[in-house]
């Protein structure tokens, strides 16, 4: 590694520390809506129990994600956003 690459690294790493002290915005931040699991499991026409096999989740983590008692988090984030966007892609997937 070159002394050039190297000092970039280390201005990279330095401002890691200060966005996580808040010291520093990010240059760039993405941040996912909130899914409206209970307008997607209703879109497929799908009871709790079949919605959440489908997903492969319990139905007691579905309805707390349905009543806002908790929020689904990382690939179960992004598989309801995958089946409210491409149903067919769930349906075809899994079948």
């Amino acid at each position: 590694m070159n002394e050039e690459m190297f000092n970039e690294l280390l201005e990279s790493i330095e401002q890691v520390g200060k966005i996580k002290k808040g010291k520093m915005n990010p240059s760039r931040q993405f941040t996912m809506e909130e899914p409206d699991v209970a307008a997607i499991r209703e879109k497929y026409g799908m009871t709790q129990q079949e919605f959440s096999s489908l997903l492969g989740i319990s139905v007691g983590t579905l309805r707390n994600w349905e009543q806002g008692r908790r929020k689904p988090q990382g690939p179960a984030k992004v598989l309801l956003r995958i089946a409210e966007k491409r149903p067919k892609a769930i349906l075809e997937s899994l079948h």
